[in-house]
């Protein structure tokens, strides 16, 4: 019984992580009414499945496929088609217009003055008032345009001269060697071993961790 499953519980995890890859990250990464609703329909099927005794490997499997073809179905439809893709993923609504708060859209969203603070709060303003534009997205989560007065300063607006910006690359991770981090920042072993010879460190395991990025070079934590 244990090695059923054990075995049914392996098979539906990876079968469903396939799923997933085949559907897209984007889909579980903004997370839509339809999306929560398609997950938890998705982790039934596999628990429901491992606790019936009469459902075996097969049916987990033909019960993951169909559904996951229908979500497939369902992305490429809204993909195709806007007024589906409203339907089941809903559209961004405006909350603040020019400054105002929009009583009825707050009403229609189901969103009242506490929570809207609290998202505005948790995007660095502290005050309705300091917003021109709020966008409640499809995900939940809102969009601020500030008001002038409360705007970051860009670097245009200071006037800070153009710099090249750069990437930085993970060039070790728990001791070991990212060789495709190290040919992705134009270096090899040699270049790195010579760049960690000059802080006395003989081998990869001896770095926690170590970034390279051109601007700044080699930066390296040891394990301590």
């Amino acid at each position: 019984m244990y090695k059923d499953i054990a075995l049914e519980l392996i098979v539906g995890f990876f079968f469903l992580l396939l799923i997933l890859k085949l559907v897209g990250k984007i889909q579980f990464s903004q997370i839509t009414p339809f999306d929560f609703i398609t997950g938890l329909v998705m982790g039934n099927l596999v628990g429901d499945a491992i606790f019936n005794e009469k459902t075996g490997l097969k049916e987990i499997i033909f019960s993951i496929s169909i559904w996951g073809a229908l979500i497939y179905f369902v992305e490429l439809l809204t993909q195709k088609s806007s007024f589906l893709r409203s339907i089941l993923e809903g559209t961004p609504t405006i909350l603040v217009n020019k400054g105002e708060i929009l009583y009825r859209n707050l009403k229609k969203t189901h969103i009242d003055l506490n929570q809207l603070q609290h998202l505005m709060r948790r995007e660095g303003y502290f005050s309705v008032f300091e917003a021109e534009y709020v966008i409640l997205e499809r995900d939940g989560q809102i969009s601020v345009a500030p008001k002038h007065p409360y705007g970051a300063p860009t670097n245009q607006d200071l006037k800070i001269p153009k710099q090249q910006v750069n990437l930085s690359f993970a060039l070790i991770m728990d001791g070991k060697l990212i060789k495709d981090n190290l040919k992705e920042a134009g270096h090899n072993e040699q270049w790195l071993k010579k760049q960690l010879s000059k802080k006395k460190i003989k081998e990869y395991k001896e770095v926690f961790y170590a970034e390279w990025q051109e601007n700044s070079g080699l930066n390296i934590s040891k394990y301590n």
